[in-house]
């Protein structure tokens, strides 16, 4: 990466030092973060960039974000040239020795890095930023191929042999291989559900991957699940909690992903993801326990029927969502106890996972 990524970098700061030198005022043009500045794209599967711009002219007033940026494009440049990594948290505690550039506030360090990350056109993974939480978890019908960073050796981890434990993704994914034989991929929202499909054995009698995103995925959650499916060509099928945020935050960023993101939403998204459930007509065919939808939930609802370029393409998921709020209650995926606890494994997931043509896209 570094043949590529340095070069560029090189090529920016340079741009600004000409500019200097011609006494000119230097710029740098960012893409802007932003649904506004997205469009669906079906074919490609995931939310593309348009065109639109955001330009940083160094005045007296950007100065020191003009400043900061140029010193996290060297962090990077260090960073890649030497094949090392820097966390998010010690970025920011490494601008304490930048002087009057130094960030004040771990947001401000991450909005530059996003902005850098965006001006490159690559993934801040890729530019030595490692994330500070962990990838996700795994149990099931998989082996993963990673190497012995010291040896270089493969390293083969079987991830039915971790008894009522999981597999951790790692915050790096590139460079693993699979082999697997399961018929598809379930990724699961809430890390409750995922103990008690593993407890009971689930991935055994579906022949099936399971894979707990935690809440919202990480970025090497995701990564991890797109590469997995494309690399062994196997389904992959979402199950989240029945309400406006599992819907249209956490299935959609997963399937096409965000506006905030659209730079690198390519490589970070699933698009052959489908949603499972829970569904707004679940939670009356299940007869489920639910809670009333919150004014937060039905302004999310609605801002994604109207703004969001997803649910304006897919007109099945704007019924959707319009059937919940119409509703005005929500549920959860542990809902599914109220008819005992295994109903999940015994009844609803066999129903669901018969029919996948009736899935929401």
């Amino acid at each position: 990466m570094s043949d590529k990524l340095v070069p560029k970098i090189k090529k920016e700061a340079k741009a600004v030092e000409d500019q200097i030198l011609k006494k000119k005022k230097p710029t740098m043009k960012f893409p802007v973060r932003s649904l506004a500045n997205v469009r669906y794209v079906e074919k490609a599967g995931y939310f593309e960039i348009r065109g639109m711009k955001k330009e940083r002219t160094l005045t007296v007033n950007t100065v020191k974000t003009f400043a900061q940026t140029l010193r996290m494009m060297s962090l990077s440049k260090t960073l890649v040239e030497t094949d090392d990594i820097a966390t998010k948290r010690e970025a920011y505690y490494v601008s304490k020795n930048w002087g009057d550039a130094r960030f004040l506030e771990q947001t401000e360090s991450d909005t530059v890095m996003d902005d850098v990350e965006a001006l490159f056109e690559v993934n801040r993974e890729q530019m030595g930023f490692a994330p500070e939480e962990k990838g996700g978890d795994v149990s099931g019908a998989l082996v993963v191929v990673d190497k012995d960073p010291d040896t270089g050796k493969k390293i083969r981890i079987d991830c039915t042999q971790f008894g009522s434990g999981a597999y951790s993704i790692p915050i790096s994914v590139e460079h693993l291989q699979f082999e697997t034989k399961a018929k598809f991929i379930l990724v699961i929202e809430t890390a409750g559900m995922f103990q008690r499909l593993v407890k009971h054995g689930y991935w055994k009698k579906a022949n099936c991957i399971l894979v707990s995103m935690g809440g919202v995925p990480t970025r090497a959650c995701r990564r991890f699940i797109r590469r997995l499916a494309d690399d062994m060509k196997i389904p992959v099928y979402v199950f989240v909690d029945g309400d406006p945020y599992g819907i249209s935050n956490i299935y959609r960023t997963f399937k096409v992903g965000s506006g905030n993101a659209a730079h690198i939403n390519e490589f970070f998204c699933v698009p052959q993801a489908r949603f499972l459930g829970i569904t707004p007509q679940d939670i009356l065919d299940y007869k489920l326990p639910t809670h009333p939808l919150k004014e937060v939930d039905v302004k999310r609802a609605k801002d994604a029927i109207k703004n969001d370029p997803f649910f304006k393409h897919h007109k099945s998921w704007a019924k959707a969502m319009e059937h919940l709020v119409s509703m005005g209650v929500r549920a959860e995926q542990q809902a599914l106890a109220a008819h005992g606890l295994n109903y999940v494994i015994d009844e609803y997931l066999p129903q669901k996972i018969a029919h996948p043509e009736r899935f929401l896209p």
